[in-house]
């Protein structure tokens, strides 16, 4: 028993000297980690053209690179395009939102309350500058800090694919369990969640909201992170719709509640069904990896959080003493012995 704790104490100091480096090194670990997922994610594409195309191994590969950059620079210009409408579109949005502010001037009972109406009022009309002017900052900050990053990305993926495209050697037991894991994960969730983007971009197209193409981009993407991320992505439209000048109630009503039933059919439905147990991991430590790699790398942390803890489970089973950390990732307690 007093092995075991002394196990568990420094497992608890190599995690937290762990996260420590990881988040010193996240300008370099994000992009290998995302390169490493995204190489995992196009092998199986790659291994099509070679066995079912017939093409060579080389040609395979350029043709899924050029596709993959091509795809990138596409999503690239749509935010791009979308953040100078979003810009354009601005004293619309503005007017909009004044003109609501009016009628609940109107509304409200400032005389019967004894409630100075300028005082109140003053700083609320501050807020369409507020918020829009700072999502315009932070999406153009976010843009940049992608493109910054996506060459580096780009470069790590073309050597993890150059050196999985050579002679077949023998790949251990654990790697392979890790990749035939990881990919059905990758491709299961890629498909859910490109489904679901487009459902929701479609939905909002349809009801005539502003940037619906994008924010069936962020539900695509943000789809990879578990639980919140389909929230945030029903949430996300409904600042712009409230402003919209265009937009009428029931359709500002149906853009928030039809994106969020597909988001309840997909993730809790569909999904379940599609995934199955591929990943062997609980909930709760689903939630647990999130607020962990949250922490230290933020949004992508947070998409990477699964497939991470999922590579983590499977090295832990390998190994005696961690063994029953890979239990308790799975949701089952590994019993105690007293030695």
């Amino acid at each position: 028993m007093e092995k075991r704790i002394q196990t568990v104490c420094l497992m608890l100091l190599a995690t937290i000297a762990a996260g420590a480096a990881l988040r010193w090194l996240e300008p370099v670990m994000i992009p290998f980690v995302l390169a490493v997922f995204i190489a995992l994610g196009l092998k199986p594409v790659i291994d099509f053209g070679t066995e079912r195309l017939r093409m060579p191994r080389w040609l395979s590969l350029l043709a899924t690179l050029v596709c993959a950059g091509l795809l990138f620079a596409l999503l690239v210009i749509l935010v791009t395009a979308s953040v100078a409408e979003l810009t354009n579109n601005f004293p619309a949005y503005e007017a909009k939102f004044m003109e609501r502010m009016n009628k609940a001037q109107a509304a409200l009972p400032f005389g019967l309350a004894n409630i100075n109406r300028e005082a109140v009022l003053e700083p609320l009309t501050k807020i369409p500058a507020a918020t829009l002017g700072g999502m315009l900052v932070e999406t153009t900050n976010a843009i940049l800090k992608t493109l910054s990053r996506s060459l580096l990305v780009f470069i790590f993926v073309v050597y993890l694919l150059l050196g999985s495209s050579g002679p077949r050697s023998r790949s251990s037991e654990v790697w392979e369990e890790i990749q035939q894991r990881i990919k059905h994960y990758l491709m299961t969730k890629a498909a859910v969640s490109a489904a679901t983007g487009i459902l929701v971009g479609a939905t909002l197209a349809f009801l005539g909201v502003d940037l619906a193409l994008v924010f069936g981009l962020f539900a695509f993407l943000l789809n990879f992170i578990p639980a919140v991320g389909s929230v945030i992505s029903t949430l996300l439209p409904l600042p712009v719709v409230l402003v919209s000048p265009d937009l009428s109630g029931g359709a500002a009503v149906a853009a928030i509640l039809i994106p969020g039933g597909i988001q309840i059919l997909f993730g809790n439905v569909i999904e379940p069904k599609v995934m199955g147990e591929s990943l062997d991991l609980h909930p709760i430590a689903v939630l647990m990896a999130l607020i962990f790699w949250g922490m230290i790398w933020g949004v992508v942390g947070m998409l990477l959080a699964t497939p991470i803890t999922a590579v983590m489970k499977i090295l832990f089973a390998r190994l005696e003493p961690t063994r029953s950390i890979s239990e308790l990732l799975a949701g089952r307690i590994p019993a105690l012995d007293a030695n």
